[in-house]
Formats: C-alpha cells, sequence, structure tokens
C-alpha cells in the first residue's frame, strides 16, 4: 500500500464507512467543495458542533465521538481524521503528551494530584495544497474558548483550563489554510507521526491503574464535564494560588 493510500484509509478507529459518518457527508456536501474548503468545512464542524468534553477513552472510534458530540484533543482528532479521510483528504496523526497543568481548573482540585504528570495528546497533521499544516485549534469550541477570553482579559497567556497558548485574546484557532493551535504551549514530550490513531494508541496509552481507570471513566470525567459545561456558561473556576481577574465571574468563589 502506498503512502497515499495509507494516508486515506478506513482503519477500526477511523471507521468513516460508519453510516452515521456517511450520512453526516452526504448531508453536509463536504465532497463538491474545493479542497481548501472541504478541510474547512470539517474542522470548523469538529471545533464547533463538536463540542469539548471528556469521553469514556482516547480510542473510541471515530462514530463513538460523533454519537457523543463531545470531545478533547485524542477524540475530537480522531473524527477531524476520518472525516478528512473520507472526504479525500490525506491527514496523520503527531503524537505528543501535555504537562496536566493545562488541563487545571478542569480536572477537580480533589482529585487533581491523582492525574499522570503528563496526559496524552495529539494533534492532526494535514496535507493541503501547499504541504502539511498541523492542526491543534480545533480541541476547545468557540463558546467555551470565549468564556476563557471574557474571564482572563488582560492575560496573553494562559496554561490551564484546557488551553496552552500565549496569545489568549487571539489565538490561531480558525481554518485560514495553515496551522491551528490551543495546547501547543502545554507540550512535553514529542512521540513523531503515525498514519493513524490504532498505531499511536498500540505505543502510547494513557497510564492509569484500574482502580483509577475505573475512576475516570464512571465518575471523574462526569464531574469534568459538568466544569466544561460550567465555564462555557461563563461560571469559571478559580486554581488555588491563581485569582481571576474578573472577579464577577460567580466560578471565582469556588475552588472545587
Amino acid at each position: 500500500m502506498s503512502d497515499d493510500d495509507r494516508l486515506l484509509t478506513a482503519t477500526p478507529i477511523l471507521n468513516f464507512d460508519h453510516p452515521s459518518i456517511a450520512q453526516l457527508i452526504e448531508d453536509r456536501g463536504w465532497k463538491a467543495l474545493s479542497q481548501h474548503d472541504r478541510i474547512g468545512a470539517v474542522y470548523d464542524f469538529v471545533r464547533n458542533e463538536i463540542a469539548f468534553g471528556y469521553n469514556s477513552a482516547d480510542d473510541i472510534s471515530a462514530a463513538d465521538v460523533l454519537a457523543d458530540g463531545f470531545g478533547q484533543c485524542n477524540t475530537k482528532g480522531t473524527l477531524l481524521m476520518a472525516l478528512l479521510r473520507a472526504v479525500g483528504v490525506r491527514c496523520r496523526l503527531h503524537g505528543f503528551t501535555i504537562h496536566k497543568e493545562l488541563q487545571r481548573g478542569v480536572v477537580p482540585e480533589l482529585v487533581y494530584p491523582l492525574a499522570p504528570n503528563e496526559i496524552v495528546h495529539s494533534w492532526v497533521e494535514v496535507a493541503t495544497e501547499t504541504g502539511w499544516a498541523n492542526l491543534e485549534g480545533f480541541i476547545l469550541d468557540a463558546e467555551f474558548l470565549s468564556a476563557l477570553q471574557s474571564t482572563f482579559t488582560d492575560s496573553p497567556s494562559l496554561c490551564g483550563y484546557g488551553a496552552g497558548t500565549d496569545c489568549l485574546q487571539a489565538p490561531p484557532v480558525e481554518w485560514t489554510g495553515g496551522d491551528t493551535y490551543i495546547q501547543e504551549t502545554g507540550i512535553a514530550q514529542d512521540f513523531g507521526t503515525f498514519d493513524a490513531p490504532d498505531d499511536f494508541y498500540t505505543h502510547h496509552q494513557q497510564s492509569f491503574s484500574f482502580v483509577k481507570g475505573l475512576l475516570y471513566r464512571h465518575i471523574i470525567r462526569h464531574w469534568m464535564n459538568a466544569r466544561v459545561r460550567r465555564i462555557r456558561s461563563g461560571n469559571v473556576p478559580q486554581i488555588p494560588g491563581r485569582a481571576l481577574p474578573n472577579h464577577n465571574h460567580e466560578g471565582s468563589r469556588h475552588a472545587s
């Protein structure tokens, strides 16, 4: 199989042959667009119509992410890759870890010490008409990002609440044909590129004990998703030791 074929193929995780994904693509008419606009339409869908949130695992399929209607870096990336390949756009995964501080504020303080120091992370590399572009800015939906921007109006940089950027008020998250980022400053280790998420997770999985894994899937992630909804509505919880610039937010009075 050629490199081009490998970067367009379906896999168990990139299951873009699933009826729900095929129907979405037909309904949106994405295949009729130019390559640039195809990438942009798929990117905008994943960024804003799939809300930021935490699924049961990183290695769920694209169809499962679509059914959930929310995701984080790895799972939204899976759906983005599946949709891109389904409309004939070559793409691959670039794997990393990020420092756990980037998730502080979303992870409840009570369980924050239990989180691994480094968290498995990825972004999508897409083949454009002029070369490869790194796509990471799709992770936070516009409403969630706007709530952070409205809270930290005087902060050019932010590492926390799911963001890792040095230009919070104008991060490169819109598709214009080049790289997009929103968690770039939190990166720790670089694992390189992989043809598909299936290959990445064969070598790199989040290290949870059995008990911690159960707690995450059945309790902690639901707690995190509730905090994400609070933040999206404008109630940003305070991180211990870090004052919120805008004290009008109800969340500034609570650190839990």
